[in-house]
């Protein structure tokens, strides 16, 4: 039985009551119905029950079900994007944007993304509601697996939250990860990374300690001018060597 705290990997459809498709993660069904996204990863997911990996009303729906289970949840609108609110409304000057605001243009002020409801005149009115907002959403998923390897669960906590997929080494309770070069300059990575070990943490009870480590390697271009240095050496000093094997004395 699939309980709070579980890894399970899950494939599902999510579609609204008139059966419009929103997503999926299976590629060919998001192709087939117009809501494939260039550069989104397709395929099953791996979610932690209880941490928010997935809606709400999905994510309740996980627990007490068995690996193998096929079925469909409806989440009402409060499980998944929220009751519509009118009040969630702004109506900005169009000069505070860059270009004159159209009617169903996504937009960003400040910290918050709307969506242009109508332009009155120089004022543009912004709802600032999830598109979704007051939908209820219906999932058909699968629950194809549970994840109990170690090694198996922290690599999907990283893909989770940081977007990669690094493989950890596990001994005697302490995990040792080894970060990417190019992840120091990541933001995203440098944040998440903190998730993880907390999340590592909480749902790993033999694990004492996180250790992150990093590896340079010399570029392949100073790797041939050493091993060409190191190759002049070795010859000057077999050189060496010969002139005095020939210069004593027997």
């Amino acid at each position: 039985m699939i309980r709070k705290g579980d890894f399970v990997r899950i494939s599902y459809t999510a579609k609204l009551e008139d059966g419009s498709v929103i997503d999926s993660t299976e590629e060919s069904v998001a192709k087939e119905y117009g809501v494939y996204e260039e550069g989104a990863r397709y395929g099953d997911i791996v979610v932690v029950v209880g941490e928010g990996h997935v809606l709400k009303g999905l994510d309740e729906d996980l627990e007490g079900r068995e690996v193998g289970y096929k079925g469909s949840v409806e989440v009402p609108p409060e499980k998944a994007f929220g009751e519509y609110d009118e009040n969630n409304k702004e109506v900005i000057s169009i000069t505070k944007f860059n270009e004159k605001p159209v009617p169903g243009q996504r937009v960003k002020v400040g910290d918050k993304t709307g969506i242009v409801e109508k332009v009155i005149g120089r004022r543009a009115v912004i709802d600032f509601n999830h598109p979704l907002a007051g939908k209820k959403i219906i999932f058909d998923y699968e629950i194809k697996e549970l994840i109990e390897d170690p090694k198996e669960k922290i690599k999907y906590l990283f893909l989770i939250y940081t977007g990669r997929e690094l493989t950890p080494k596990i001994r005697a309770g302490k995990v040792t990860v080894e970060v990417p070069r190019d992840a120091g300059f990541n933001q995203f990575f440098l944040l998440g990374k903190y998730t993880v070990v907390d999340q590592i943490f909480k749902h790993m009870d033999d694990v004492r300690e996180v250790v992150f480590t990093e590896k340079f390697e010399r570029p392949e271009e100073d790797k041939e001018k050493a091993d060409e240095s190191e190759k002049e050496d070795r010859e000057e000093k077999d050189d060496e060597a010969e002139v005095t094997g020939n210069n004593t004395k027997t």
